[in-house]
């Protein structure tokens, strides 16, 4: 095998090679997009990539905070990952045979579990956490024999048609129904809904994210999770938790669902399962549920995937639970993600706007609300009047011109702005983390210009 070529920081396509394919994009991908991120002046050339650091072809470097919602828990381009996935390459190994038993699945799969504990011991792969999802909806139906599904308002579950039919807002839903029939919706947190639900003996399953990261990094309640298990398991429904942003050492343990104590019966994993180099997801169940599907030589493929057990997928994933443990990422970001918090509250104390900091692990939302001050809430309302999401997107467009940091705001909830930096970033990047969203929180209470300048915008923005 030939030796793997060292890693080097990539040289830059021509400028008129740029151009040419950032119009190919406009024109053959999304032009909507690219407008947003013109409006917003966020549609910058990145030219690589590390840690937790993106670097841009007129020389900025931005530090994340987004982790591309969470798929860069181990940092971008990890070297460990990159010469594992370079030396998968070069072994010219079988992939793609769709007839033959993949070894590194095996391997990867029991590593989950191993991971995991609790009940599950059998894995199903496949490449989104949509995709995850709807392996849920299907397994859950055919063990239980019955077709409804319970899910939580504000959950985010994913695009496809199955996972927007447990979406906890109907932004996402319009224009593409009809969804499901036999989803019920059930408020975050609360015990007695879900009881009556489950009291109809035709739920099938509970599908819930333990913390909900897209309706504003909401934590559950104490004994919520318990509750939910203790009742699915009194009315003989699968248990079954969202795992896809919570996952591989985000809240400061492998699974969120470890940290409150819970065994669900599947659990679905993507995003930095992979390390953020190769599409994998994996949804973890029990023996049970995965032999109600695959009960005989009849039914042996009767659910798959094309790139479900991929060599590459399978090595990235191996390798980034390699990372997490050798470098105790998992610990790491536990112990630096309360210290982010309190900072911030401390930073962040006496601004009217700022109602509350919450999280687990490296996962920490700052939710915002109304001003009390009468020329403040003006501006705030003629902000919600243009759109509910306005405030939050110039509060990430001046992070990110003014300070380089790139966050975004939640998508189920406007006003909460998430931080998720990688597992890997440093005292010094968390440093600048905390005075930056101070500097800009201090702007936004003690200057008129952020009104003014945002208003005027957002209506040009509008007027395009």
């Amino acid at each position: 095998m030939a030796a793997i070529p060292a890693l080097e920081t990539p040289t830059q396509p021509t400028t008129i090679t740029q151009l040419q394919d950032a119009q190919s994009y406009a024109q053959h991908v999304n032009p909507i997009w690219v407008r947003l991120l013109d409006v917003l002046g966020m549609n910058v050339q990145y030219s690589h990539c590390s840690g937790a650091e993106l670097f841009t072809a007129d020389g900025r470097t931005i530090l994340d905070c987004l982790s591309g919602y969470c798929v860069h828990n181990v940092g971008h381009n990890h070297p460990h990952i990159v010469a594992e996935l370079v030396a998968e390459l070069q072994r010219q190994s079988p992939a793609m045979l769709q007839s033959n038993v993949v070894e590194e699945a095996g391997a990867l799969a029991r590593t989950l579990c191993d991971h995991a504990g609790g009940k599950v011991s059998k894995v199903f792969f496949c490449s989104s956490g949509s995709e995850g999802v709807e392996t849920v909806i299907k397994f859950a139906r055919a063990h239980t024999g019955k077709t409804d599904i319970v899910y939580a308002s504000g959950a985010f579950h994913g695009l496809t048609c199955g996972a927007l039919s447990l979406m906890g807002s109907d932004f996402w839903r319009e224009s593409f129904g009809p969804m499901l029939a036999g989803t019920h919706e059930v408020p975050f947190g609360e015990l007695k809904p879900l009881e009556k639900l489950l009291a109809s003996r035709k739920i099938a399953a509970v599908v819930l994210e333990p913390i909900q990261a897209e309706a504003g990094i909401v934590l559950p309640p104490p004994g919520y999770l318990e509750g939910v298990q203790k009742l699915c398991r009194q009315y003989n429904v699968l248990f079954v938790l969202d795992e896809v942003q919570t996952g591989m050492g985000r809240t400061g343990r492998f699974l969120a669902s470890q940290r409150y104590g819970v065994e669900p019966d599947m659990i679905v994993m993507a995003k930095a399962l992979s390390g953020g180099l190769v599409p994998c997801a994996a949804v973890l169940m029990t023996d049970a549920i995965y032999n109600s599907v695959f009960h005989s030589l009849r039914r042996a493929f009767i659910h798959t995937s094309t790139f479900s057990e991929n060599s590459l997928a399978m090595r990235a994933g191996l390798s980034t639970i390699e990372v997490l443990d050798r470098e105790h990422l998992i610990e790491r970001g536990e112990a630096k993600g309360m210290e982010l918090r309190e900072r911030l509250r401390t930073a962040l104390s006496g601004f009217q706007m700022v109602k509350e900091i919450r999280g687990e692990g490296m996962l920490t939302g700052i939710e915002f609300q109304a001003p009390t001050t009468l020329a403040a809430r003006v501006s705030y309302e003629a902000f919600k009047a243009i759109h509910a999401g306005l405030f939050g997107q110039i509060l990430v467009m001046r992070l990110f011109k003014e300070k380089n940091i790139l966050a975004q705001i939640c998508g189920n909830n406007f006003m909460v702005l998430k931080v998720a930096p990688p597992l890997t970033v440093s005292d010094t990047q968390l440093d600048h983390i905390v005075e930056s969203i101070r500097d800009v929180v201090e702007t936004i209470h003690a200057s008129t210009s952020f009104w003014t300048d945002a208003l005027q915008l957002a209506r040009r923005a509008m007027a395009t």
